[in-house]
This record gives structure tokens, C-alpha cells and sequence, in this order.
């Protein structure tokens, strides 16, 4: 408190007449307590009858006193030497002191913090000269806790320009940090394991080589790829499994106190950084005790479950030149591994350098299945909160097999991007999406937007605005029917070319989202460079919802924040009615998801649109 002036915090946007009421209510109450009797306030100058002058009193002083309690803010009356003559409940909430305790007293005999006694002298002849301040302290609570608080003050003078009242307005700000302490943590941390994430990674990958450059050193990168974790996701569910990748993280830890590095990078993949090694000797040591101590049974919710685990070792400078290789190669050796069986480790050598057996097949069926005309569209609607009925759908592409059967898109888009195959299947949902969307249109069904997943190679090869150009004028589709989503972790890949691409599909009338919103660690600082029209927040999120209060207020942050850059958001992986509740009543805009409905086909979804339903 500044000389005890505890009651600092935030004068919310109000004009004089309210000032003036509060002060009104303020002299009620305190009359109140001396005098057992109401006081009026001020009359206005023109002439009233005494029974409506004593009803207007009365029912001004009723609506604020619900405003001075009802508010959520502190809100403080002082007179002219810093005596407290009303205060709120809210201030006394959150500054720990009872009404009675303050009310008569001198701020300047409560305690207070150092920081607010360093402001008085400067807030004290500022307040007196320009009649108000603001600015944020740290303050103390009565338990002596110190808080973040914002403060404004108003001086509300009497007819002869004398200082008759101060108002003060208090917000509690510890809530506010937390939350962008959290914020600032998840952009260099993983969520789900407290493990760094890739872009952090990435950093200290950099600076690591530098050192070594620098040193002659040697590194060692350890990339880890869990076996069988998508088929224990399927059985077990996506949170149980999310147990299970936490455990893991903390045995990585444990296992590994010598590594300079532990990080998630997706999914159930993690890598291990080395500053140094003495021998290869030690790092097959290393390698050997980690699989061990991640084959220990874990129990989950009464379920025990055995993990093993792919590893590939790939060094520097011995076998890479540069991190990109070196990052390229652990991965080769951890696929070697993984087709060997798994639960082992491999080095990286030379041998290694083409794929394996299994991917080079797989790779092979692929491009027969695009060249077959194998891959299909499902599509995931998409509603809209303010009208509960489908305004849009994601554009998802299937395999279908015709051995295998349906091949789950984890199975193949990973391979896709790595061979470049992701440039004709994406450039296929484009044409496939634009094309159906313009089609349920000739049918006279209401139009809607699709979307379609860009790839970082999509946008590497420099065509794309060309490409979307053409499929928009062959299929007749208008550009404000199309959408087009980058995921967030995507957004840092030549930032520079995509906000260039970016720019020229917005010229285009195309909308542009970023997927996978808060995951990732460019959006904070790179968000308001980007010409995108939607944001989606990520499933993680949005899962925690009705569990989690910092998932909600993660959530609830990342609304207000693209709802204040003129942003519509759109929530995914949304399974739960106690989701779309919350979602709904902090005005999100669009949500999608297994409670709306599963990715679709073509004909079924224009059922849905023929229907008109509303899923609210």
C-alpha cells in the first residue's frame, strides 16, 4: 500500500457521474454508521415535489450501493487525508482485511510494501496536480503476502476546488500473472510432460553446435520413438495415454541426468541432446540403461503396462556435418531400430542411409495409391455456436487399401511429408474439397466453408498461390468458401516466405487459420504478422475443460486474445457437453469435434447439410 494507501487497483472505465454516485453512497454509508440515519445525496438544482425528490434519492442511492458491492474490483473512498471512509467487499477480499478494520482508519497505518512507499512521493503531487494516477504496484496483504495490483486514483474536488474525496479502484493482478507465467512457460516447454518442446529444442541443438565448433567437442543426439504407442492410444484412450507419456518424460529424467537436453517433440517422439560424450562405449551404455528402466511395468488406472522403445544415435561430427543431418540420421537409425523390433537401439551409420525395408514399401504403396486413386475426402463438420448449425468442414484424406484396408493418416502423412508425396496429396484435397464444396452448392445446399491442411513443403515449393488460384477458377468455388490451415509449429519455417504466401492468398479472398493453437511457440510473437482470419485451439486444451482451471483459463486467454486482434476461433477435439458450455459462454465462435460429429463422407455430410440441422 502507498503509506498504507492498500487500496490501489483499477479505476474501471467510469465517467464523473459515477464517481459522483459512489461518493454519494459512500457519505450514505458512513453517516449510516454514525448516525443510524440516511443522508441524500445532492439534489439537482431544478424543482422537484419533496415525495418524487425522496424517491429519486432514495432509488439512486439503492442502485449504487448493488454497484459499490457488486463490483469486482476494490473500490475505496478516502477523504483528503487518506482516511478511508467506504470500502467494498471485493477490496477487502483480496487484501485481507475485514470492513471494519479499514473503514476510520489511515491508509498510512496498514502495512505496506517497499514498492508502494517508493511511489507515494512521486503518486502523491501527481494526483494533486492532474487530479488522477495509475500504474501497477506490488502491494501487501494483511498475512504480509505481497501481490501485483493496478491502481487508479481519482480526485473529486468540491465547488471551491478543493480536494473533497480520492476514489480509488483496485484490481488483484495474481491471477493475471499466473496466467501469463503459464503462457510464457508453454512456449518453451511441452504441456503435457514439462519436458522442453521442439522450439527450445532447437535452441539449445544450435547452441550446442556453436560450442562445439567452437571447442572441437562432440554431440550426440538420442531420438526416442515409443513402439506400439498409437495401438496403446486406440485401446486405452487419449488420456490414459497422456498418463503414459508423463511417466515417461519423468523416467527420461531420472534415467538421464547427464544429458544436456530432454525434449518432446511430438507426439510420443523425444530427443536427447549430449553436449558432449566421452565414448561411444558410454553412449551405448546410456542407451542400454534407458531401455531398461523404460521397460519397467507401468500402472495406469489398474492397467499394467509394459513400454519399449526405438532408439537412434547419430553424432557429430563423425557421422553429420551439420545439425539437419545430424537430426535426419538419429531419425534413420531410431526407424532402423523400430523395424529390427524394437525395445533396441541403433547408431546411425552410412548403411542406414536409405529407408528401411518396411518405409520403402510403404513409400512404394503410397505412390501407387495416389497414382490408383486410392485416397478419398471425409469431412469434419464444423458448427457455429451463435446459430448451432454447420457453417464449415475440415477436409480429412483417407487410404483406402485394398489389402490393408482404411490406413490410419498417422501411418502415412509422416512419410508423405519426408518424401515429398504430401505435395500431390495435398494438392488432391485441395482439388477433391473445392470441387465437392462448389457441387453441394449446384445443389442448391447452403454454402459452407472447407478447409484444407497446408504443409510446410506445400509452402517450400513456392507454387501455392498459383496452385489455389487455378483450382478456385476451375472449380468455380469462390475464394471466401476456402480455407486454408498451417499448423502452429509450422509457423517459424521461413517466417519471412510465409507471411509473403500468406499476404497473397489473403489478396486471393481465401480464409487462412492456424492449426493446433498453443502448442506450438511462435504464436505470441508472430501472431499479429500473419494475415490468418481464424484461430483454432488446440484439442489438448480443450480436453482439460471442466477437469483443468489452468486449461480453462488458457483457453479462455487465447479467446479474449484472438477476439482482440479481430480473430474468430475455432475450438477442436470438442467430446464433451461440459465443453461446449464453457466454449459457448466465453463466445467462441466455431467448434469441432466427436460431439458435433466424426469425420464424414462426401454424401453423408451433404445429408447433414439437406437436414438443416441444428446441433444445438
Amino acid at each position: 500500500m502507498i503509506q498504507g494507501l492498500s487500496a490501489s487497483g483499477v479505476l474501471i472505465g467510469t465517467g464523473l457521474g459515477f464517481f459522483l454516485t459512489v461518493l454519494g453512497v459512500a457519505g450514505w454509508q458512513v453517516n449510516q454508521r454514525r448516525r443510524g440515519k440516511s443522508q441524500s445525496l445532492p439534489t439537482r438544482p431544478e424543482a422537484q415535489s419533496p415525495a418524487a425528490e425522496r424517491l429519486r434519492e432514495a432509488e439512486q442511492r439503492r442502485l449504487a450501493a448493488t454497484v459499490f458491492e457488486a463490483a469486482s474490483e476494490g473500490i475505496v473512498i478516502l477523504d483528503p487525508d487518506y482516511r478511508m471512509l467506504a470500502v467494498n467487499q471485493a477490496f477487502s477480499r483480496f487484501s485481507g482485511y475485514a470492513v471494519e478494520e479499514l473503514v476510520g482508519r489511515r491508509v498510512s497505518e496498514l502495512a505496506c510494501s517497499r514498492d508502494a512507499l517508493r511511489h507515494f512521493p512521486v503518486i502523491q503531487p501527481v494526483l494533486e496536480q492532474q487530479d488522477r494516477w495509475q500504474g501497477e504496484l506490488v502491494e501487501t496483504r494483511k498475512t504480509g503476502e505481497l501481490y501485483p495490483q493496478w491502481l487508479q486514483l481519482k480526485v473529486v474536488r468540491d465547488d471551491d476546488g478543493h480536494i473533497s474525496h480520492i476514489v480509488a479502484f483496485v484490481s488483484d493482478l495474481s491471477a493475471r500473472r499466473r496466467s501469463e507465467a503459464r503462457v510464457r512457460h508453454l512456449t518453451h516447454f511441452d504441456e503435457l510432460t514439462g519436458l522442453a518442446n521442439r522450439l527450445l529444442f532447437k535452441e539449445r541443438l544450435e547452441e550446442a553446435n556453436q560450442r562445439a565448433r567452437q571447442g572441437a567437442r562432440n554431440l550426440a543426439l538420442l531420438y526416442i520413438n515409443l513402439d506400439r504407442f498409437k495401438l496403446l492410444n486406440d485401446s486405452l484412450g487419449s488420456e490414459l495415454a497422456d498418463q503414459v507419456l508423463h511417466k515417461v518424460a519423468r523416467r527420461l529424467t531420472k534415467a538421464l541426468p547427464e544429458a544436456d537436453t530432454i525434449a518432446r517433440l511430438s507426439g510420443d517422439e523425444f530427443a536427447v541432446l549430449f553436449d558432449s560424450y566421452a565414448s561411444l562405449t558410454s553412449l551405448a551404455r546410456v542407451a542400454t540403461r534407458l531401455l531398461a528402466k523404460l521397460g519397467r511395468p507401468l500402472m495406469i488406472e489398474g492397467h499394467e503396462l509394459v513400454i519399449s522403445a526405438s532408439m537412434g544415435i547419430s553424432l557429430l561430427p563423425d557421422s553429420a556435418r551439420d545439425i539437419a543431418t545430424l537430426v535426419s540420421q538419429s531419425n534413420q537409425a531410431m526407424l532402423q531400430a523400430k523395424h529390427l523390433g524394437g525395445g533396441s537401439f541403433q547408431f546411425f551409420s552410412h548403411s542406414l542411409q536409405h529407408s528401411t525395408l518396411e518405409r520403402l514399401q510403404l513409400e512404394n504403396q503410397l505412390r501407387k495409391a495416389i497414382a490408383e486413386q486410392q485416397l478419398t475426402v471425409f469431412y469434419q463438420p464444423k458448427m457455429c455456436l451463435a446459430t448451432g448449425r454447420m457453417n464449415g468442414a475440415e477436409a480429412l484424406v483417407r487410404w483406402d487399401h485394398p489389402q490393408l484396408g482404411s490406413v490410419p493418416p498417422g501411418d502415412f502423412i509422416g512419410l508423405a511429408e519426408e518424401t515429398g508425396l504430401i505435395g500431390p496429396i495435398g494438392e488432391f484435397v485441395l482439388r477433391e474439397a473445392c470441387r465437392q464444396a462448389c457441387q453441394w452448392q449446384r445443389e442448391g445446399l447452403a454454402p459452407i466453408r472447407v478447409s484444407v491442411n497446408l504443409s510446410v513443403h506445400q509452402l517450400r515449393q513456392g507454387k501455392l498461390v498459383s496452385l489455389v488460384r487455378q483450382v478456385l477458377e476451375e472449380s468455380g468455388l469462390a475464394p471466401q468458401y476456402l480455407e486454408l490451415e498451417l499448423t502452429e509449429s509450422q509457423l517459424l519455417d521461413s517466417v519471412e516466405s510465409i507471411i509473403s504466401t500468406f499476404e497473397q492468398l489473403h489478396q486471393l479472398g481465401v480464409k487462412l487459420a492456424i492449426d493446433d493453437f498453443g502448442t506450438g511457440y511462435s504464436s505470441l510473437s508472430y501472431l499479429k504478422r500473419f494475415a490468418v482470419d481464424y484461430v483454432k485451439i488446440d484439442q489438448t486444451f480443450i480436453r482439460g475443460v471442466g477437469r483443468c482451471a489452468e486449461d480453462e483459463a488458457i483457453t479462455k486467454a487465447i479467446i479474449a486474445m484472438a477476439h482482440s486482434l479481430e480473430l474468430k476461433v475455432v475450438a477442436e477435439g470438442v467430446e464433451e457437453d461440459v465443453q461446449l458450455a464453457f466454449l459457448k459462454a466465453q463466445q467462441c465462435d466455431e467448434v469441432q469435434g466427436y460431439l458435433i460429429s466424426r469425420p464424414i463422407n462426401a454424401a453423408a455430410l451433404g445429408d447433414l447439410l439437406r437436414s438443416d440441422v441444428v446441433f444445438l
